[in-house]
This record gives C-alpha cells, structure tokens and sequence, in this order.
C-alpha cells in the first residue's frame, strides 16, 4: 500500500486557497486538473481547494498505471477515496465534471463521511441510449465507432470530439487546448478510459446518494441533454437542477463565472 506522500505524488495533487470548508475538484475524460484554473479565482478566497489528476490523466505518475483497475469508473473512485484519505479529509464538498460526476458519487456511496455535498458539472450516468425509457445521447454503435475512430486515427477522434464536448458557439482557444488535452493523453489509456465512461451504466447508483447534490446542466449540450439532467434530479433524493443557458459540456471552462457562483450560493 502507498504512504500518503506518494499516492499525493502519484495523483499530482495541488492544495490552494483558504478557508474552513475544502471543495476537491475531480476532471473529467480526456482532461486534467488544469481545467478548472477559470473558476479557481472565485473559489479559493472562500474555501480550501484540492486538485489532483487520476492516475493516466494530466502529470499524474503514470507508472501506477493499471489497465485493469482503471477499466472501470470504481478504478478512478479509489483515486479519490485515497487523495482524501491521504490528506484525512472528512465532511468535504465534492465538484465533478463530467463522468467524474458520477466517479464522485460511487466514492460518496463506499465512503458517506467523506462527502457533505456533492456538485456535478454536466454529469450524466449513462451516456447510452436506452429507449423507451432513457436517452443517454448515444447509440451503442455510434459509440462503438468512435471508440474504433480512436484506434484508427487518434488524432482525427480528438479533432472530432474536442468542438462537440466544448461547443461550437464557444471560443476555438477551448477548443484547441480540450483537443491537445486529448492528444496529450497516453491513447491506450484514453480508449481504456473513454470505454468505462460511455459503455457504463450508473443509473441504479443514483437513488442510493444520501448527501444533498446540485447539478450543473448546459442547455445545449450535445453529451448529456437536459433530460439527463432532469432524469437524475428525479433520482438523486437531495437533489437542485440547475438548468444553465449556456452551450456545450463544460460550462466550468466556458461560463466560469455563473459555475463559480453557483458553487458559492450552493456551499454557503
């Protein structure tokens, strides 16, 4: 088992700010750490904030790299559950993005004294369609097809991806930088990741969340449509949907300010 230093080393992870209450901030696919620098300025005159990479993401050591462990979304809750335990952290509040939206809620559930809250930018536990019932977003071909794009031609996936996760009404700067953050990436290691967040289905997960949750959904988002979001706020038990008017699947990067204040209002 690692020591606290290393698993702190190994997971990159980054303390600032001050305050009583400490917000750790997990990224989502294909990202890093840095991804959340437009909202930290807001943030960290109130509260203590803890970054971090998971293992194969961002300068995480990637010798820890375990195909195995991180094929499934729990691999990366672990990676939370021991950066907290690692600083002795109990009663924080949680910010996911993404698929780490519901990374975070499978941890909140092994570990309930870990989390006071939880906020979801954008989250969706299923990214699949499953008609009647539930519309993810994706059918599992078109899914299969990108996953296969990833094989084929790496760059030309994340070419692809990068204007559909960020939004085409949104600046190409974004764009370019979500882009690089995908090619940057070891890309057996991005199909590992991107086949655990879209091919899983978290949706039974939902109802067992016992803290109270706020979550971020863009109103154009071509990843996790409204409905997703409203599918989970019927879940969640103490759950507030907040619906943004904003484009795209990262509304941390593309409307910092109306995030930052909603973690502020909802914390507070």
């Amino acid at each position: 088992m690692l020591n606290s230093k290393k698993i702190l080393k190994r997971n990159n992870v980054k303390i600032i700010g001050k305050g009583d209450k400490t917000l750790v901030l997990a990224h989502g696919f294909g990202c890093d750490q840095n991804m959340w620098r437009f909202i930290i300025p807001a943030l960290e005159q109130h509260y203590t904030i803890i970054l971090f990479d998971y293992v194969g993401s961002g300068s995480s050591n990637i010798s820890h790299y375990n195909k195995k462990q991180y094929s499934t979304l729990e691999g990366y809750s672990q990676d939370i559950i021991q950066v907290c335990d690692a600083l002795q952290l109990s009663e924080v509040v949680f910010i996911g993005h993404s698929v780490s939206g519901t990374i975070g809620a499978i941890a909140a559930i092994q570990k309930p004294a870990l989390f006071s809250k939880l906020i979801m930018v954008c989250p969706s536990p299923c990214f699949l369609n499953l008609p009647p019932d539930y519309f993810g977003g994706f059918d599992k071909e078109d899914l299969q097809e990108l996953l296969s794009l990833m094989d084929k031609n790496y760059i030309g996936w994340a070419n692809y991806l990068a204007p559909l996760v960020i939004g085409t009404a949104n600046s190409d700067e974004l764009v370019g930088e979500l882009s690089g953050s995908f090619c940057s990436t070891d890309p057996i290691i991005a199909k590992n990741f991107a086949e655990a967040t879209f091919l899983s289905d978290y949706r039974d997960l939902l109802k067992q969340i016992k803290q109270p949750c706020l979550i971020l959904q863009s109103e154009n988002d071509e990843l996790a449509a409204v409905s997703v979001g409203e599918f989970m706020a019927n879940e969640i038990t103490l759950s507030t949907l907040n619906i943004i008017n904003a484009q795209g699947h990262c509304l941390h990067m593309t409307h910092p300010e109306i995030v930052g204040k909603s973690v502020i209002d909802y914390v507070n």
